[in-house]
């Protein structure tokens, strides 16, 4: 369902024809398969984090052939390559667990598949038979490995076999983790093409059956992620259909050609699948080789008998060996026996060993050691070589199979040994000591892994000459604009940006002055939790009140002092009655006299009511008496009750006068609105005994008199009694006391009734109680958060959405509001929309007056509201408070006065984007936090985390988890079918509502084969009923009692009370227990079983029948959209929220039904008689305007003498007065009636909206109709204006991505998804359902699905939460900032403390596996690191190009990279070019190849493609290579940074040996593989341990491909190091993704060239077409990149500055130019930035070059600040 045009885009573009397709070239079908289809899905492929934002925990596969080539095709790996006598299995293996450890410590929910038709690219027949012989040994050995593992592994014949369609319908797999094969360049052999094209077809068809497929080849696992392309494609019946039959030819021809070459390895024999086989003992593998080759060609070969008897003797060997001995450099053997035994004698003997070899048996280095020990042992025979017992066994085997005797002598005459003897190891690289380096407070923390500096060292970089000035710097400036400050001028800050003139004064005045009356309103639309307006609380100085406490007592209200009770331990005064002064008494006697007055005045007004509708129907009278208890009177005292008794009274009467009255249905409609007014009433305060009476008549005429006596004495009832003013209908005889009418009588147990019916209207509470500290009764769990913050304790709070959590920060707030003038909260929100939200509940929930400070402020990257450093509640996002945890003058001034930190929504700490900076916010926090969040999955482990940082900061820190929701969420489906078309619409007073919305019971969501149910798995009441009776059909069946659940049975303990929601808890998980149970026991796929039949028993038999897994095209997803809201409005279910995840297709979804909307009133209006005859009539009215005029005039004159001056005003009340013919006409809106707002209102802010902001018209029009959008790419004010008019009950179809799920309080009553996307997870899914089911609104919220299939409904609903993802935030750029932040601070104590908790935790990070020690050592060499880079000098002082490395803290390793390079002058010399085009040009190149960077899918990149659509757009779309002398200096500057770490590595690993001991354990399974067995000295084993490889960083397991401690890249030193040096690759700044060469370095994608072309052409349309990027990514891409420019430009413009200035003064004013921080990344939503306010772009424009710059270097800056200013210039022409 292509919803967003993203596939149309490039269909627009004219691309070459057809390609030609031979059946007989393997190439052109790729090309034609490429062209027709996988470069279309590439395009369309998403580079997604697999677990966190798009899997979660469901299961997915990983495809065994595409593992294993993975592991084979390891360049590290010496197995199967040319000329080298190699089979390193036991690397192999070591491998394959490493992938598996990268993948399970993310997700253990996978299983592994091998599909026997895909074994060829593993294999890689066609090519070298020694490279296919060994891989189908390697594979035989792995697949074995893998069987014995804790992970399922499956195989299948193929993606049509039988078995694997089950599994695949069994387990339903998110995904294939699998390889593409790819590409095929004009030099590839045919095997190669065939081995793609089948690889390319497997893909297909898995896509074709509904599996998306992700790629394991260039995956990146990222801290807690895993980073790839995700490719989804809808199910297709007839997926041959698709491509010519020439292509399906072409690929019978390929297929048949691979079993050819097989065939011909394999003497004739093809493979068969693979089976799990025990490895075979040494001797009797020995034996079967023996006998199998001494059988085959193989024995024919040269020298046959003397490599048989080595290799045979190799293989008793191994077992005796240990890993130490195996690790061996490649043996140099005479080219001709290395050509003779890989050619003749290997590759046949491989193929024989797969009947049982294993790892301890084979060894292609050992058995190349043998042979050539052989050689140089001169006229010695094998048996002298070996220990005896095993040169026994050879002999034994020999004689045994009767072969000739072997001539060694001949073999060595044959092939003298090479004059250059096996070298012991390898070459190591030259080792860096350490720089010296001291810090007091580093030395200290550090002392436990002191390693010795060298004060001489020589190892210093070469001395780069660019940019370097040795300069302090001090951190002062904002990010984005040099201009502006990071204190405010009352701590010492100023600003460079000189006086505002009078005309900027009066617009920053007006700017402010629109910003509060916005905020002012959308205060005014925000709701406590029961749906009531929020009362603004006036708080008094701490200060002031502290000096009332002092002076006088305050003063009791009369009501309080009449009720209060002498304090305990107060004096009293015995055996006197207390006396009431005089004045007392009068008071009193005055308050009794106005009750007995405001009394007499109801019975007045209530008798004059009821006569004012005597005369009116029973509906109208209805109608009225709902609209009079809206009126104040009617809320409190006898009138309330009273009113209530009568709206009983005419449900009665209706229900008399209905003709069905004695129907089922009538009966179940009126006792359920009848007791649910019952239950209401008796929780009055205000009852007397007449009407308790009368409501307990009502309760025995519909049957519930056991209920009676528990309801009356629960009620508060008044002593005095009154008379009603009114005959209340008679339902029950008065002297029986029987019901009138007996129909009116329940015919079920009133258990199952309320069961049935009654579950939305149970009471909710969870042991709620009184509380004084606030102004509701909290639950238990509520009053436990509230002692938590009493006791200045850290808490964090799991609970879902409606369950209560708000009051929470809104708590923390008073209190501190209350307790001081100084102190501070800090409240953050992941949004900007929440922060503005945030900011506007707290204006209207507080006042507090404080002389020149603000109660709060606002600040983000875009804006600032009041002073964020001068306010006591700052509401801010995380980038922003972690920049000012981490700014040097705050330390020492504001960041000690935190008092409290309120994490909101901190799930989003396990998202991709900014997740780190959450992490950092926790570790630095100076003060206790509250933590938020409805959706945590397994929120313990991330509990455990956060309670050790607090702990370590010396706060208390309590887990508060409630799981239940206030209300219930029903779901719903929207049944399309194919050919379905919209229903017939008119307007919606017509409308017929259609019977599409099927309601979907929970347990029927598991015929989806769920194995479990997730944790928020939840039954109403009536679905436990109809859970209960499904059970009931099965009786005979089950394995358990079923009595006990019988519902009279069960709620026996609660007879005589209503049940309550806790009750049904109770009912629910004895149920679900069972459920469970079933779930366990049978097959998902059996019909016939139980379980099955108890979901078809509750399923909805429509829904049963109907094609679930059909998704509606395009066109009929839009077309339906009128007749889904439609039916929402009929169903009574507006306001409804409907989520897509594609901005445009939210605006498309809302121009669908606005056009629908026009264009029927038009033809309406065309047409009505009645309209025409209104709009003739209003002509008219306005015609008069003139008369109308001078006739009120007159009335002015006489208004005097007039008694009644309203008059003056009639003339304007007619109904012509509020018409307006182009407004929409009712029916034709979804709008509602909202007292908030008028009509004017509305008109005001559309045109204001119009007037000052980009909100495009139809946006503006959907608005009148009662439609919203809501998406961070729209306009600010729009959005406002959508969520307040959307709360205030205008707007009431919203459609929205997901800036409306975080948090953001725009209650709904209904949820729609509609269409799919990959963003639609499990997470994802509960925040935007958590939003329906408003508290206070309703009782009940409903989910809708719209467009999408059964399977993925079921999916969503019944997925686990994932378990949150963390990230390592201790980069270098982390530790630069750290003591930024200690120099700037002059190691302010707060800081201290900060660095010292961090320092001294168990665990850094929540997902990290680095424990304290080694998290030193890492730091110790990341200053070293820094100290190399010029970016830190001795003392820790950040110093030279430190402004832009922290600045782009975000980017790391990319602002490393970006600082070698202006440090080597490869930026000046790119800068100084005599053309000044080439030279922004080639800078802009150079910058994309360091930020913003966007893989391109190999197949996407291929040549062929580029051609075809290159010659058409305007893109080039793949990124040119980085210039040869940048690359040249990172190339440098990666083995500057590889061998930092390497001496790290080696460093750590020395001083722990004997803590980590040896390292003989697989990383997944944890099995040691060599277990060396006991074997007595020989000369050959004397030779293996002299010649052995000595490792000691690297993995013992690797080593035996040949490795020592020397590593080619920082990736290979953290992939490849030994166990307990948990390397991260990502915390250490390696620059080898910027070094390498598409093409050349193994590198599986390119690098899109999207901002390279947007700066040439400036045409977002281009981008979507040609370089694959979506209309609603290219605003966040483009203002990312734009920021980052900036950013850069900021710290070289601070940097020249410093420079110019003479070195003494700088050093005096670095502690005073203090000025205003700010945060160099956007939030989690960059797009949420806001034109009106962001200004144009000025940083650079102004900068005057300063004295003593140098031309080379004031070049630099006029080329970047040229680029930066045309590159946002651009890029606001978009949004302009």
């Amino acid at each position: 369902m292509d919803l967003d045009d993203f596939d149309a885009a490039i269909e627009q573009l004219p691309v070459e024809n057809e390609p030609s397709l031979n059946a007989q070239s393997p190439k052109d079908a790729v090309a034609y398969v490429d062209a027709q289809w996988y470069t279309l899905v590439n395009r369309r492929g998403r580079w997604m984090d697999l677990i966190g934002d798009y899997a979660g925990s469901e299961p997915f596969v990983v495809d065994g052939e595409a593992l294993l080539q993975l592991v084979l095709d390891d360049p590290l790996l010496a197995l199967g390559r040319k000329d080298d006598v190699s089979f390193q299995i036991v690397h192999a293996i070591y491998s394959l667990e490493r992938v598996l450890h990268e993948i399970s410590r993310r997700s253990t929910n996978f299983e592994i598949v091998f599909w026997h038709e895909n074994r060829c690219p593993t294999l890689l027949y066609g090519d070298d038979h020694y490279a296919s012989a060994s891989r189908s040994l390697a594979r035989t050995i792995l697949f074995n490995h893998l069987t014995s593992l804790d992970i399922p592994v499956h195989t299948f014949l193929d993606t049509s076999d039988p078995a694997w369609l089950s599994y695949q319908r069994h387990k339903k797999p998110m995904f294939v983790m699998t390889n593409d094969g790819g590409v095929v360049e004009e030099s590839s052999s045919n095997a190669h093409a065939e081995r793609v094209l089948m690889q390319r077809v497997f893909m297909y068809t898995l896509l074709s059956q509904g599996v998306s497929v992700t790629l394991l080849k260039g995956a990146e696992y990222r801290d807690s992620k895993i980073l790839s392309f995700v490719y989804e494609q809808r199910v297709d019946s007839d997926p041959k259909g698709r491509f010519r039959d020439e292509f399906w030819l072409a690929v019978q021809n390929a297929s048949q050609a691979l079993a050819a070459n097989e065939k011909a390895l394999r003497g004739g024999i093809s493979t068969s699948p693979l089976k799990p086989a025990e490895p075979l003992p040494p001797r009797d593998l020995a034996a079967h080789l023996i006998k199998d080759l001494s059988q085959s060609d193989a024995s024919h070969c040269e020298f046959f008998y003397e490599l048989l008897q080595l290799f045979v003797a190799h293989i008793l060997y191994v077992p005796h060996l240990g890993l130490k001995e195996r690790a061996r450099a490649r043996v140099s053997l005479p080219a001709a026996l290395t050509d003779l035994v890989v050619s003749s004698f290997l590759p046949r003997a491989f193929l024989s060993l797969e009947a049982g070899a294993s790892a301890v048996t084979v060894d292609g280095r050992v058995f190349a050691a043998l042979l050539d020990f052989m050689l140089r042992a001169q006229d010695v025979s094998l048996s002298s070589l070996l220990a005896p017992e095993i040169a026994t066994a050879v002999d034994a085997l020999w004689s045994q199979s009767n072969l000739r005797a072997p001539d060694f002598a001949a073999l060595r005459a044959r092939f003298p040994p090479t004059t250059v003897a096996q070298v012991n190891g390898v070459h190591e690289d030259r080792r860096l000591s350490l720089l010296p380096f001291q810090h007091p407070l580093f030395d200290e923390e550090l002392a436990a892994v002191r390693i010795e500096a060298d004060d001489a060292s020589e190892d210093e970089e070469e001395d780069p000459s660019h940019l370097e000035f040795n300069t302090l710097f001090s951190d002062t400036q904002h990010w984005h604009n040099h201009k502006r400050a990071i204190l405010p001028p009352h701590l010492g800050g100023n600003d460079s940006q000189g006086p505002m003139n009078e005309w900027q004064r009066k617009r920053q005045l007006r700017s402010e002055q629109r910003f509060m009356s916005k905020l002012q309103w959308q205060a005014e639309t925000l709701t406590g939790a029961y749906g009531t307006p929020l009362q603004q609380m006036v708080i008094p100085s701490a200060a002031a009140a502290r000096k009332s406490k002092t002076g006088t007592p305050p003063t009791v209200k009369a009501e309080d002092a009449a009720t209060s009770k002498p304090a305990k331990g107060a004096p009293s005064k015995k055996g006197k009655k207390e006396t009431l002064s005089s004045a007392d008494r009068i008071r009193l006697a005055n308050q009794a006299k106005k009750q007995a007055k405001g009394d007499e005045s109801n019975v007045h007004w209530w008798k004059e009511q009821l006569d004012s509708i005597e005369e009116k129907t029973t509906s109208s009278k209805i109608v009225a008496i709902e609209h009079l208890m809206r009126n104040k009177r009617t809320r409190e005292g006898w009138l309330s009750v009273e009113v209530r008794l009568y709206r009983i009274h005419l449900e009665f009467l209706r229900w008399l006068e209905d003709p069905h009255r004695e129907s089922a249905t009538a009966r179940d409609r009126y006792s359920v609105a009848i007791m649910c007014m019952v239950k209401d009433l008796f929780d009055s305060k205000e009852l007397f005994p007449t009407a308790v009476k009368k409501l307990a008549g009502c309760m025995a005429a519909l049957g519930f008199e056991e209920y009676i006596d528990n309801l009356a004495d629960a009620a508060t009832i008044s002593k005095d009694d009154r008379e009603l003013h009114f005959e209340f209908v008679k339902v029950v005889k008065s002297k029986t006391g029987h019901a009138v009418h007996k129909w009116m009588r329940i015919t079920e147990d009133p258990v199952v009734w309320q069961l049935r019916l009654f579950g939305e209207y149970m009471d909710r509470s969870m042991d709620s109680q009184s509380d004084p500290r606030v102004a509701f009764k909290p639950d238990a769990w509520q009053r436990k958060v509230l002692d938590c913050l009493d006791r200045n304790e850290s808490v964090l709070v799991a609970a879902p959405t409606s369950a209560g959590k708000t009051f929470i920060s809104y708590y923390a707030m008073e209190k501190l509001l209350r307790s001081s003038d100084d102190d501070i909260l800090v409240y953050v929100a992941p949004t900007k929309a929440l922060v503005s939200q945030i900011a506007a509940e707290v204006y209207a929930r507080f006042r507090k007056e404080l002389n020149g400070k603000a109660c709060w402020a606002i600040h983000t990257r875009d804006y600032r509201v009041h002073n964020p450093q001068n306010c006591q509640i700052l509401v801010t996002v995380p980038e922003m408070l972690a920049t000012m945890l981490l700014s040097p003058p705050l330390a020492r001034t504001w960041t000690p006065r935190i008092k409290r930190i309120i994490l909101d929504e901190i799930h989003t700490i396990g998202q991709q984007e900014g997740g780190a900076v959450w992490e950092q916010i926790i570790l630095l926090a100076p003060c206790p936090l509250i933590g938020l969040s409805a959706t945590i999955g397994e929120p313990e482990k991330f509990n455990a985390w956060l309670a050790s940082v607090q702990e370590a900061h010396g706060f208390k820190h309590t887990f508060i988890h409630h799981p239940h929701r206030y209300s219930h969420l029903r779901k719903y489906t929207y049944l399309l079918q194919p050919d379905d078309k919209p229903a017939p619409f008119n307007g919606i007073t017509e409308y017929r509502k259609t019977e599409r919305m099927r309601f979907v019971h929970p347990i029927s969501m598991l015929s989806f084969g769920a194995r479990s149910l997730p944790p928020d798995f939840s039954l109403e009441a009536a679905d436990c009923l109809s859970l209960y009776r499904a059970f009931e059909s099965f009786r005979e069946k089950l394995g358990f009692d079923l009595e006990a659940l019988s519902p009279t049975r069960f709620f026996a303990d609660s007879k005589g009370a209503l049940l309550k929601q806790k009750d049904i808890l109770r009912y629910e998980a004895a149920l679900t227990k069972h459920v469970s149970e079933l779930m366990e026991s049978t097959d998902p796929q059996d019909p016939n079983s139980v379980l099955n039949g108890v979901i078809k028993r509750v399923s909805d038999p429509v829904v049963e029948k109907a094609d679930q897994r059909y998704i509606p095209t395009s066109r009929e997803f839009y077309q339906n959209l009128i007749t889904l809201v439609s039916d929402l409005q009929a169903n009574g279910d507006l306001p409804a929220l409907l989520f897509n995840f594609d901005r445009k297709v939210c605006e498309k979804m809302a121009k669908a039904i606005l056009d629908v909307l026009e264009k029927t009133e038009a033809q309406w209006r065309e047409t009505n008689l009645e309209w025409k005859r209104k709009v003739k009539q209003w002509e008219l009215w306005v015609s008069k305007a003139k008369e109308r005029e001078r006739q009120a005039e007159r009335l002015k004159k006489v208004k005097k003498e007039d008694e009644n001056p309203a008059a003056a005003a009639e003339p304007e009340s007619s109904w012509e007065a509020s018409f307006n013919p182009e407004d929409p006409s009712p029916q034709f809106s979804f709008a509602g009636t909202s007292p908030a707002f008028t009509k004017s209102d509305l008109d005001e802010e559309i045109q204001a909206l119009a007037r000052w902001s980009s909100a495009p018209d139809w946006a503006l029009r959907a608005l009148r109709r009662g439609i919203g959008v809501h998406h961070s790419g729209m306009n600010k004010h729009y959005r406002t204006l959508v969520e307040s008019l959307y709360r205030s009950g205008f707007l009431r179809v919203v459609i929205a991505t997901g800036t409306l799920a975080l948090g953001i309080n725009a209650p709904t009553k209904t949820s729609v998804f509609c269409g799919d996307s990959p963003y639609l997870t499990a997470l994802m899914y509960r925040q935007c359902a958590g939003r329906a089911g408003r508290r206070g609104f309703d009782l009940l919220g409903k989910v809708v699905f719209y467009g999408l299939p059964m399977d993925r409904c079921q999916r969503l609903v019944l997925s686990k939460l994932p378990s949150l993802g963390g990230n390592f935030p201790l980069t270098s750029t982390m530790v630069l900032r750290l003591f930024n932040l200690l120099q700037g601070s002059n190691s302010a104590p707060v800081a201290q403390d900060a660095i010292r908790s961090m320092l001294r935790l168990p665990h850094i990070s929540f997902v990290s596996e680095v424990g304290r020690e080694q998290l030193l050592h890492h730091i110790r060499f990341s200053i070293d690191y820094l100290r190399r880079s010029g970016l830190l000098d001795a003392e820790g002082n950040p110093i030279n190009l430190f402004g832009v490395a922290a600045h782009l803290y975000y980017t790391e390793p990319s602002n490393m990279a970006l600082v070698a390079l202006l440090r080597h002058g490869v930026i000046h010399r790119i800068c100084n070019q005599s053309n000044i085009v080439a030279a922004k040009r080639d800078l802009l190149l150079l910058l994309c190849h360091l930020f913003g960077r966007r893989y391109l899918p190999k197949a996407y990149a291929s040549a062929t493609y580029l051609r075809n659509i290159t010659r058409k757009s305007p893109s080039i779309i793949v990124l040119p290579p980085l210039p040869e002398d940048a690359r040249k200096v990172l190339l440098q500057h990666e083995e500057h940074i590889k061998r930092v770490f390497t001496g790290y590595a080696l460093a750590y690993v020395s001083h722990h040996a004997e803590v980590l001991g040896e390292d003989v354990k697989l990383p997944f399974s944890g099995k040691t593989l060599c277990n060396a067995e006991k074997e007595e000295a020989s000369p050959f084993r004397e030779q293996l341990l002299r010649t052995s490889i000595s490792a000691v960083a690297r993995s013992p397991f690797v080593a035996t491909s040949g490795h020592g401690d020397s590593f080619g890249s920082v990736s290979e030193l953290t992939n490849t190091s030994r166990r307990g040096l948990h390397l991260n690759e990502y915390a250490i700044p390696s620059m080898r993704q910027y070094t390498s060469v598409p093409g050349q370095d193994n590198n599986e994608f390119a690098l899109n060239a999207y901002l390279l072309d947007f700066y040439t052409h400036g045409q977002t349309a281009a981008l979507k077409a040609a370089n694959g990027i979506r209309e609603g990514e290219v605003w966040y891409l483009l203002q990312d990149f734009s920021l980052t420019l900036k950013t850069i430009r900021t710290g070289l413009i601070q940097l020249l500055q410093k420079a110019a200035a003479n070195a003494s003064r700088a050093d005096s004013l670095a502690g005073d130019e203090v000025s205003d921080i700010d945060s160099g990344y956007g939030t989690l939503d960059p797009a949420e930035a806001d034109p009106d306010t962001e200004g144009s772009d000025a940083g650079g424009e102004s900068f005057k070059r300063p004295a003593g710059v140098t031309d080379r270097d004031w070049r630099v800056f006029e080329v970047l600040n040229a680029v930066t200013t045309e590159f946002d210039e651009k890029f606001r022409a978009i949004w302009a």
